[in-house]
């Protein structure tokens, strides 16, 4: 937790308004009672309780609502988007529809408004890099889905789009959610926007989802299924299935900002690495200890396919603990990052708390 106390002291150095009560924290993270910092302040909220001691405006606010504003607008731009059912041929679009609009957690556009947010890019320039994220996130869903890769019957609480639809309605379903999330991410959100931002997007994007990043992950996953893996060995799988898309989330909402300085853009890089690898984690967590009627799908879907998860690997307690610092390392990456980067630190404490 050594961050945490490098952030406060950045905090003391830097706003004397505030020193007194950034005081009062550091004697917690240097006590000797033999309790952590996590059990003593984190588990308190400490993010939030700094916030309201930097008298942030944004701290005001609870993550929930928070993502739930994001979420609000992130629906009705996909809703946009998404072409109407009444269009030939409806049964495709009806079923892009039902996968899409579903009842999902929109985490990874939500990190594409909260990197902008902390570089400094208007929302409406993130409006178009976050439905495409989205896009190709729901896509590999429904791909994933299909009885010749994990074969699952329930998603988000309901059937799969093979099992609402058929099989060969969702291969196209995923095929045009592909093409539509490069369609939109093309389009020129605001008059600032420069076309090499939109080439640099577009790169980002299709190295994260093709065979080095997205796809490349999940042929090692299935290949995993047949064979032991070692704790490098999965965490690479994970870096390319979930993090890849989770990392370029982050840079695109980076480079929503022209000039975007490249250090900066490196640290929230770090940041995305290490979120990805606790959202992983806590999923597989959630498989084995997870309702079914909370998470949206069977619970222990991922032993009954003989899928490589770290707590099957290392154990639920070890695999809590690698979550948590995979977590501490991510706002590491963000000391010295001004309060606009503040959702990103709320965010990740999120990804290792969820329950869906």
């Amino acid at each position: 937790m050594a961050y945490l106390f490098r952030y406060l002291e950045n905090l003391r150095q830097n706003d004397q308004k505030i020193q007194g009560n950034i005081d009062y924290w550091i004697p917690a993270y240097q006590g000797n009672d033999g309790r952590g910092i996590t059990e003593r302040v984190v588990d308190e909220n400490l993010w939030f309780r700094l916030g309201r001691v930097r008298n942030m405006g944004i701290n005001k606010e609870s993550i929930s609502d928070l993502m739930g504003r994001y979420r609000s607008r992130i629906n009705q731009k996909l809703d946009a988007y998404l072409p109407s059912p009444d269009i030939q041929p409806h049964r495709l679009h009806a079923a892009m529809r039902y996968i899409v609009l579903g009842d999902g957690k929109r985490i990874r556009p939500i990190l594409v408004y909260c990197a902008g947010k902390a570089v400094g890019a208007p929302p409406e320039a993130l409006d178009g890099p976050a439905c495409a994220v989205e896009l190709i996130h729901a896509y590999s869903l429904v791909h994933d889905d299909l009885p010749a890769m994990d074969d699952d019957d329930l998603r988000r609480g309901r059937p799969t789009c093979h099992r609402a639809f058929d099989e060969a309605t969702a291969i196209l379903v995923g095929d045009a959610l592909q093409a539509l999330a490069f369609y939109v991410l093309s389009q020129k959100e605001t008059k600032e926007t420069h076309p090499k931002q939109k080439i640099e997007m577009s790169n980002t994007l299709a190295l994260a989802i093709g065979s080095r990043g997205m796809a490349g992950g999940q042929a090692l996953d299935l290949e995993a299924e047949t064979k032991t893996l070692n704790l490098a060995e999965l965490e690479n799988l994970h870096i390319h299935k979930t993090g890849a898309l989770i990392r370029a989330s982050i840079k695109l909402g980076g480079l929503s900002k022209p000039g975007i300085d490249q250090d900066l853009l490196g640290k929230l890089d770090h940041y995305a690495k290490c979120i990805g690898l606790a959202f992983q984690i806590q999923d597989d967590i959630l498989d084995m200890e997870g309702e079914t009627e909370i998470i949206g799908k069977p619970r222990g879907s991922d032993e009954i396919h003989n899928k490589a998860t770290y707590p099957s690997l290392v154990g639920l307690s070890e695999a809590r603990r690698m979550a948590r610092e995979f977590h501490e390392q991510a706002l590491e990456s963000l000391v010295g990052l001004d309060e606009s980067s503040d959702p990103l630190r709320w965010i990740s404490e999120y990804i290792i708390n969820r329950i869906n």
